[in-house]
């Protein structure tokens, strides 16, 4: 190689790596995930493999950050344990707080992380409560309409050409709770959620959007007769162990589990604690037994799910603390997320 010939290979070397920087920095990570889209009930990846997600929940990105524990390692981690997939949570008081710019520096450090060790993302924007009253179980979950639809036209401009991004929550926990924060009917929150899909599908956004029922995002059952007027969408529910008493598969079916026949259903929480152990309340209340039905429940219908919480604070949590010593559920869907990769 000539003298002049090297002199050009560097400086194509140098543009080559000021252009992937650069993508980088506006959120287009490497592609080095398959674009995950809606086919019948099934996820699949672009070239046409059936993909089902098992993986866990993260807590809110600033709060990681806040812990020291926003890095690379936190998706290793999650990533030996079988996971597929994982689940940001971005709460409104949060995204105001840090300010949209700085926010998205977080998630783009997230995405990039979640690329190099093969995690899909799920980012979900997670309220509690009635998106047309405006009103909210705590203060943490305090949005409005205008700043919810500005959040996914936000998200889908900036990951439309990110392969790693898989899907878009739009709304965690439709709730109103026992008439609290008012009344909300199906067709309203429909109505939303097809503005809210039209909305990130006109600025580009191709993740997968998930849609939740009400009752703290348990309930599909309207769905059996007035789905989502979308194409190319998927169901959440989070069926926690006392939403139903057991035997819980029969009213599984019957609340969400029969939308799997026609649409694809992640379960973006699930998960259960031990009375003894910390931040135990009654809804996650139970013991394997919970682990063992909705696992098998799943595999059987081929339906996919996040854990709730990889995180030493956020009950019911996997990890005990920040050496990531398991707690009881976190030993039960540590070896079910393993066992589930091989």
């Amino acid at each position: 190689m000539t003298r002049s010939s090297f002199k050009c290979f560097c400086q194509k070397v140098i543009l080559a790596f000021l252009l992937i920087t650069s993508n980088v920095a506006d959120g287009q990570t490497a592609a080095t995930l398959s674009r995950v889209s809606v086919k019948g009930n099934k996820f699949m990846n672009a070239e046409g493999k059936v993909i089902i997600f098992r993986g866990l929940d993260a807590s809110d990105p600033d709060r990681l950050v806040t812990a020291g524990h926003w890095n690379k390692e936190y998706f290793e981690t999650a990533k030996s344990w079988g996971a597929n997939i994982i689940r940001f949570p971005v709460h409104p008081v949060a995204w105001r707080k840090r300010g949209q710019e700085e926010y998205i520096k977080l998630l783009d450090q997230g995405v990039q992380w979640a690329t190099e060790v093969g995690l899909y993302v799920i980012i979900d924007w997670h309220t509690i409560g009635n998106l047309r009253t405006e009103m909210y179980q705590n203060a943490m979950y305090e949005t409005t309409r205008k700043e919810t639809y500005e959040f996914w036209r936000t998200m889908a401009q900036h990951y439309k050409d990110n392969t790693t991004v898989a899907c878009f929550e739009l709304f965690n926990e439709p709730t109103v709770q026992s008439g609290q924060l008012g009344m909300i009917s199906w067709q309203e929150w429909k109505h939303m959620n097809e503005e809210m899909i039209g909305i990130i599908r006109a600025n580009g956004g191709k993740a997968v959007p998930l849609v939740a029922g009400f009752n703290w995002a348990y309930d599909l059952t309207p769905v059996a007769t007035d789905p989502i007027t979308a194409e190319g969408i998927a169901y959440v529910s989070h069926p926690y162990p006392m939403k139903r008493q057991k035997p819980w598969e029969a009213k599984w079916t019957e609340d969400w589990g029969f939308v799997a026949d026609k649409y694809p259903v992640i379960l973006t929480e699930i998960g259960f604690a031990g009375a003894e152990e910390r931040g135990a309340h009654v809804p996650v209340i139970s013991d394997e037994s919970y682990g063992d039905a909705i696992t098998k429940y799943c595999d059987q219908k081929g339906i996919s799910y996040t854990v709730w919480c990889f995180d030493p604070q956020w009950a019911p949590t996997l990890i005990k603390d920040w050496n990531y010593t398991l707690t009881r559920q976190g030993r039960y869907f540590k070896e079910a997320l393993q066992k589930a990769a091989k």
